[in-house]
């Protein structure tokens, strides 16, 4: 009758010993390798979460890299990053309008970021010269106006915003706000300091209330009656009238928007943008989610979750914007914005514009 036994020889037992130990060390290698090669990528983003978490979320399922992000004031970011210095876990700095990413580039935070793949979707006036940051949506700064009180014909340009006819009917936010110091920006650019020093007193003098709030306030108060007419910026519109809310349905439904000047150099746009920080710990990665950021299926996620306007050409707006039709641009490169922010502050200061 046999005889069974659980004895090994101790030599046999060794080697199974040793085969099962290169067996794990394989796996624990094998998973050291993915995780070295999925890695992580930490975004400082003055974009508010909803707004920005799910296009990194999507960057996640596709490549595997975990995305951790923070997120603050573009002020409270730029002076986080130079407080933090070179021991900064930042890779990627994420703000809105070019005169923030121009400030964080003139505060020595960003770095150079070569890549064919941005040059190609982002067009060049929607970039840094330098290489430094790269529009990735975009969104128009216009006019938003009550139908009953306000005839379209009488609206035509910016300049036209500090004619006595709107005494006492213009809403618009703060100087303090980025959105209008690139506005006054644009119109430097275009008219020089003194004549646009003139234009924003017309402004100033033309103001139904002193300026508070931000833009989604100033469309609220078009239609609440507190002023007619309100300079915002077009994704605020978009995202009323997307809302579910049946209140912000009937904001949108007692206002519509004016595109300015589209019959001279066209209306002031401006981006959301993104560069590399200039101490990134995973810069690979980093460049990996500035260039996912371009692609079109990012652009396009951009468009419907957000309302902003693709900056690459081919991907389509959303069915909201796209509904407002094709409007003609200001073509003044946007970094020219970032080079004249401390003038149109100071100007506005002159102006009474608070």
């Amino acid at each position: 009758m046999p005889v069974t036994s659980n004895y090994t020889h101790p030599i046999r037992m060794g080697r199974q010993l040793i085969a099962g130990a290169l067996v794990v060390l394989v796996g624990l290698f094998s998973a050291g390798s993915a995780a070295i090669a999925d890695g992580e990528v930490n975004v400082y983003s003055a974009r508010k979460e909803a707004l920005i978490k799910p296009l990194l979320d999507r960057f996640t399922e596709e490549t595997g890299i975990a995305v951790k992000l923070v997120t603050g004031s573009p002020h409270q970011l730029v002076e986080r990053m130079a407080a933090e210095g070179r021991n900064s876990p930042a890779d990627v700095l994420i703000t809105a309008d070019a005169g923030n990413l121009a400030h964080a580039k003139a505060a020595g935070l960003l770095q150079v970021s070569e890549s064919p793949v941005l040059e190609e979707a982002v067009p060049e006036r929607f970039r840094d010269p330098d290489k430094m940051w790269w529009g990735l949506s975009l969104r128009a700064r216009v006019v938003v106006y009550a139908p009953d009180r306000v005839e379209a014909s009488d609206l035509t340009t910016y300049e036209g915003l500090a004619d006595p006819i709107w005494s006492d009917r213009l809403l618009v936010r703060s100087s303090s706000n980025v959105y209008n110091q690139s506005l006054i920006a644009s119109m430097i650019s275009a008219h020089g300091e003194q004549e646009t020093e003139n234009w924003a007193r017309g402004v100033v003098s033309n103001m139904a209330r002193d300026p508070k709030g931000g833009d989604t306030d100033q469309i609220r108060a078009v239609a609440a009656g507190e002023g007619d007419i309100a300079i915002v910026n077009t994704y605020y519109y978009g995202r009323l009238a997307a809302s579910t809310k049946s209140e912000d349905r009937e904001v949108v439904e007692q206002t519509r928007l004016f595109f300015p000047n589209q019959d001279d150099r066209g209306t002031h746009v401006n981006v959301s943008g993104a560069g590399i920080a200039v101490h990134a710990p995973n810069p690979d990665n980093a460049m990996k989610l500035l260039e996912y950021l371009a692609s079109p299926a990012a652009q396009a996620l951009f468009a419907e979750l957000n309302h902003e306007i693709p900056v690459r050409n081919g991907v389509a707006a959303s069915e909201i914007v796209g509904a407002w039709g094709a409007f003609k641009q200001d073509e003044l490169p946007l970094s020219k914005l970032g080079d004249l922010n401390r003038a149109a502050i100071e100007l506005a200061d002159r102006a009474g514009w608070r």
